[in-house]
């Protein structure tokens, strides 16, 4: 079993993931980004620096899910990762143009074929000032320079593709606007059991209504 939490920047994908390891006794497969050497310019110049990093991010992220998510999933461990393969790709249509994201689109969709799919793909969702709020702060250096206007483009593109497109993983919606599963111990057992729900694993409480969801 794999799950893949998804959403914009500082939405909380990796603190549910860490959080969730423990019920689910799972692998836990985490994004390495800040190896990008890229990274930090890109945030102070992103047109100049945009198709460096995400050329970067392509390969690191197919190295990664090549090797790990198969081997991970060898063994009887499910396996919970805060990314997605297709994440990238939407970084790219924001920060690509012309030739060069034509470019990025045909590598990754030859890179994609390659990459084992997750039964379920939870995705957490935020406005852009909620999101904002919490890049802010979680303070990052490189993040400090972000503006809310790339950030929204961003959670556009993210909508437009976990809530319109057809995927080949079912997809969980969950509004994150006013949880707090880090510090509430009840957030986080309603994300456990819509998970649960989902994908049919006990215990879960069948009564407990889902509103949120889509499965494509």
């Amino acid at each position: 079993m794999y799950i893949a939490i998804e959403g914009v920047i500082g939405v909380g994908k990796t603190s549910l993931a860490r959080l969730l390891q423990p019920s689910f006794d799972s692998n836990l497969l985490l994004e390495v980004f800040e190896e990008n050497p890229f990274l930090s310019s890109f945030y102070q110049d992103r047109s100049r620096y945009a198709f460096q990093t995400q050329m970067f991010f392509l390969l690191s992220r197919y190295h990664q899910q090549r090797r790990s998510v198969t081997d991970m999933l060898s063994g009887k461990k499910p396996l919970i990762s805060d990314y997605t393969f297709e994440k990238d790709a939407l970084f790219a249509r924001i920060n690509l143009v012309g030739d060069e994201l034509e470019m990025y689109y045909k590598l990754h969709e030859a890179l994609a074929e390659k990459i084992p799919a997750p039964n379920l793909v939870v995705y957490l969702r935020a406005t852009t000032d909620t999101l904002m709020h919490r890049i802010t702060l979680r303070d990052r250096s490189y993040e400090r320079s972000m503006d809310w206007d790339y950030i929204h483009a961003l959670n556009s593109a993210y909508d437009e593709y976990f809530l319109h497109t057809n995927k080949s993983s079912p997809v969980l919606v969950i509004d994150s606007n006013e949880l707090d599963f880090v510090h509430k111990i009840e957030d986080l057992q309603l994300m456990d059991n819509r998970i649960r729900q989902m994908l049919q694993l006990p215990p879960f409480q069948i009564e407990l209504p889902i509103t949120n969801n889509t499965v494509e």
